[in-house]
């Protein structure tokens, strides 16, 4: 499994990592490691993705319109 060194972090991000990674439990190296995961792999289903940028938690409460019921098309002919 290939490395990373990431170089010339300010210290208030080094701090910001350090509180996250002890709310979560685990080291600062497995929190950064989360976080890219997390920040690259794509979304099981496209509505999750939208989910993550419009959902609720974003301020973001999205009203499906109201659809009216049809007869499917007749394609026989």
């Amino acid at each position: 499994m290939a490395g990373l060194s990431v170089r010339k972090l300010d210290d208030e991000t080094l701090l910001r990592l350090r509180i996250r990674a002890a709310k979560h439990g685990v080291s600062m190296e497995e929190e950064a490691r989360r976080i890219l995961r997390d920040a690259v792999s794509a979304p099981e289903r496209l509505g999750d993705l939208a989910r993550h940028i419009f959902g609720p938690e974003h301020g973001v409460d999205l009203q499906l319109p109201e659809r009216i019921p049809h007869e499917p098309l007749d394609l026989t002919e």
